[in-house]
């Protein structure tokens, strides 16, 4: 059985997080300066290199300026 980071859900979440990042015209070192973070750690989530729990998600929503909601709604593709 495949370890389950490789689920290709995450592929679409990292995706998701990489769309939203650069429709709201931030780098991945802004993105990351606002979680006190390196840069490294942005680029690794959107590599699919990096899992995030939901804490982590709600924090990097938060720093990109999206609602949880409509991160939910562009993943399920409504």
């Amino acid at each position: 059985m495949a370890h389950p980071i490789h689920d290709k859900r995450y592929d679409r979440v990292a995706k998701l997080l990489a769309e939203l990042r650069k429709e709201k015209d931030l780098t991945q070192q802004e993105v990351a300066a606002r979680l006190k973070k390196p840069q490294s750690y942005i680029g690794k989530i959107e590599k699919n290199a990096r899992r995030l729990d939901i804490v982590e998600l709600h924090d990097l929503l938060h720093a990109i300026g999206v609602e949880p909601n409509e991160f939910n709604d562009r993943l399920a593709g409504r």
